[in-house]
């Protein structure tokens, strides 16, 4: 069955119409801070100086292979038209050219190292710990998380997946608290099995090993709610383990961590979270 012009002139106009209104829907979803957004196609927007520079290195990668596609897609496309039978049937038999031979070798290289350059320098950015100005334990457990804060009294409590609270499957009952503009530091270990603690708004992911005491760092640049999960296959209840880190000015922390010490005293044993939720 053929279409009329005026057919394919409508079915195009809708195409268009639904491609403009999942673009926009999709940039309204993905303005929510912190968390993933349906449709979300993007990576989450960056509250922290980690994930800036994460964000320009994806940035920089995606131009540069855009480019290398389309110069590649040219090459492809001059072979097909220029050097086919019918268009040059009597083929060169040249079989050397110490120029382009040296340009194939070169450009490569120089390209590698363009991207290495930031690439170590982004790594270096992560690993190297700034002086913190907060110090907190995170052990993943099976299948939760335990923060301890050794800086401001040594208490400790458990943070369990709260089944009423939204975000769906990402809300928690009670949630690690952090200042503003401020350097923390995480101790991340695990109790049992392997577990990892990520968090995509900050640019953190690193592994919570039994028996090793790993450490990534922060510095989150904007407050509210942030929220990760455990990335590291760890059992059945795996994708119900959230990571969920409010992020509050100087003097809403230190209220909070007055609030915390006696909420969560313990003598120096964890408190198992309570479902009560978390303390404003």
């Amino acid at each position: 069955m053929r279409m009329s012009m005026g057919q394919v002139g409508r079915h195009l106009l809708g195409l268009a119409v639904a491609g403009l209104t999942l673009a926009t829907g999709g940039a309204t979803f993905a303005a929510e801070l912190g968390q993933p957004a349906p449709w979300e196609w993007t990576l989450q927007q960056s509250a922290s100086p980690v994930m800036d520079n994460i964000v320009w290195f994806h940035n920089f990668l995606f131009v540069l292979i855009t480019l290398i596609t389309l110069f590649v897609l040219a090459l492809l496309v001059i072979v097909v038209m220029k050097f086919n039978a019918k268009a040059n049937p009597v083929p060169s038999r040249t079989t050397h050219n110490t120029l382009i031979e040296v340009a194939w070798t070169l450009v490569p290289v120089l390209i590698l190292v363009g991207i290495s350059v930031p690439s170590f320098r982004l790594l270096f950015l992560e690993l190297d710990v700034p002086k913190a100005d907060l110090t907190i334990k995170a052990t993943g457990k099976q299948w939760y998380w335990s923060y301890a804060y050794p800086d401001n009294g040594k208490f400790e409590f458990d943070s369990l997946m709260a089944q009423d609270k939204q975000p769906r499957l990402l809300g928690v009952d009670n949630e690690m608290v952090v200042p503003v503009n401020k350097v923390v530091r995480v101790q991340v270990t695990g109790a049992d099995v392997i577990h990892a603690f990520a968090l995509p708004a900050f640019g953190v992911k690193i592994d919570a090993i039994p028996g090793r005491l790993n450490e990534t760092w922060f510095k989150a640049t904007k407050t509210g709610m942030f929220y990760g999960q455990c990335s590291e296959l760890c059992g059945k209840d795996h994708a119900f383990m959230p990571i969920a880190i409010r992020v509050v000015e100087d003097k809403d922390f230190a209220s909070w961590v007055e609030t915390a010490k006696k909420k969560f005293a313990s003598g120096g044993t964890s408190t198992f979270a309570s479902a009560a939720g978390p303390t404003q």
